[in-house]
């Protein structure tokens, strides 16, 4: 935010700002959806919603999940967000002085939503060794009888790596067998690029699953996503929804019914092959400049590369090259306690053309040609 905050600034200035750090699709919500939230707003649907969501809607997202995995609706619950998701999992699960296994590097406001509820992240380091993901082995090392839970990532932010669908079973079994619950962020699951995105609800009805419009389907500003969760936990979800933020948004929602229409579906598709795209440049791009990239992002829009050929400190050579050289990057910092100085960020949410000059200006920083 620090980095975002002194670009937009620079920007203000009238400086020229590639932005390589923001976590948000840059595409703009569909045209059919925006329709149907216009709609919604013009036929008077502004007044709350029950709590746990629009009926309609709950049942239209159980159809996103394969017949062989499909929740019943009354397992779903729609929430602001997939962080109004993760506070309602983190409320009816964590006591003070619980703990939840999380990877390291990962994104920050998980850990800080299980401190929220008085428990504590068990941050455990992740690398190219396991694909940047926790497995098996490494939930039964670190857990402990205060561990209550493991959340996973799956693409992950900030490495875009997933869990294969076989290292996801296991991680379930051991984590049920252990006594504990399984928590998956399935937000960047639409954007995945390489083998098929499988839900973890394919492993068990007792793992909870967050996903959300903002990512795959581009609706960031309209605060709608949903949990689903096992059957015994939905009326403590829906006490607590009520207590802290009644519902989500209606009109959001009404519009949301509309991301899952035929038309929606093939931009949005159209849209994750753009993506692919971007990746698939980006990538050999930086190699070339000299960063270090371990693992080839599986899904996302996020880059995670070591910086250490260029600087000890990742946050002073983000601030420095957005300084000097107009590109917004977001350092490791942000991501946990693993080796942040020596990595940062970069997000292919900006176009190819963006992208390249970002490139170029990147290049001619660090003295490097990067053709």
């Amino acid at each position: 935010m620090e980095v975002l905050a002194r670009a937009r600034e620079l920007e203000a200035q009238g400086r020229s700002i590639i932005h390589m750090e923001i976590g948000e699709p840059d595409f703009p919500t569909a045209s059919e959806i925006l329709r149907a939230g216009i709609a919604a707003l013009q036929a008077g649907h502004t007044q709350y919603t029950p709590a746990l969501g629009l009926p309609e809607l709950r049942a239209r997202i159980t159809e996103t999940y394969p017949a062989s995995a499909r929740p019943e609706p009354a397992r779903v619950v729609v929430t602001p967000g997939a962080s109004g998701a993760l506070q309602l999992v983190f409320g009816v699960l964590i006591d003070p002085g619980d703990e939840v296994i999380m990877a390291d590097p990962g994104y920050p406001c998980n850990r800080h939503f299980v401190r929220l509820f008085g428990g504590e992240a068990r941050l455990v380091p992740v690398d190219e060794t396991t694909g940047y993901q926790l497995n098996a082995e490494l939930v039964r090392r670190h857990w402990s009888d205060r561990t209550r839970a493991v959340l996973l990532a799956s693409p992950s932010n900030p490495t875009g790596s997933a869990v294969s669908p076989a290292a996801m079973g296991a991680i379930v079994e051991t984590a049920l067998r252990l006594g504990g619950r399984v928590i998956v962020d399935e937000i960047y699951l639409g954007l995945t690029y390489d083998g098929e995105a499988v839900s973890a609800l394919t492993h068990s009805d007792e793992v909870f699953v967050v996903n959300s419009f903002s990512k795959y389907y581009g609706m960031t500003g309209w605060r709608v996503g949903w949990l689903v969760a096992p059957h015994d936990y939905v009326p403590q979800l829906e006490r607590l929804a009520q207590n802290i933020f009644l519902a989500a948004s209606t009109p959001g929602q009404h519009a949301a019914l509309a991301a899952f229409g035929p038309e929606v579906g093939a931009e949005l598709a159209r849209r994750r092959d753009i993506f692919r795209q971007r990746r698939d440049y980006l990538l050999p791009a930086l190699t070339r400049l000299g960063f270090a990239v371990r693992a080839t992002p599986q899904g996302a829009f996020y880059i995670y590369a070591d910086c250490s050929g260029f600087s000890r400190d990742s946050g002073v050579f983000a601030m420095d090259l957005l300084e000097r050289s107009g590109v917004a990057i977001t350092p490791g910092l942000d991501f946990g306690e693993h080796r942040p100085l020596q990595h940062v960020r970069f997000s292919y949410a900006n176009t190819l053309e963006n992208l390249a000059e970002g490139v170029r200006r990147i290049g001619e920083h660090l003295g490097v040609n990067p053709r």
